[in-house]
């Protein structure tokens, strides 16, 4: 599984950074984090808003810091 959190680097993405991480350990799911804080290399992944959770490619969550409880039922589906 590869996550990337798309965002300029601000308050909101480095909390969204924080709650990935934790639910990511708490899960056991050994993965690396990439954060792209390039707006026009996010622009090319097809993020608008940010802060923005993306997994294999796939924007789970924009615009928004996600819950630790959005999170786990997202990464279970794509652990499966």
């Amino acid at each position: 599984m590869k996550v990337q959190i798309a965002g300029p680097g601000c308050g909101r993405c480095k909390a969204t950074e924080e709650v990935v991480g934790q639910v990511l350990k708490e899960l056991n799911i050994v993965t690396t984090v990439e954060h792209v804080y390039d707006i026009r290399e996010y622009g090319k992944l097809g993020v608008m808003l940010s802060p923005a959770v993306l997994v294999d490619g796939k924007i789970i969550f924009a615009g928004r810091v996600p819950t630790a409880q959005e999170l786990k039922k997202l990464f279970a589906e794509f652990g499966q």
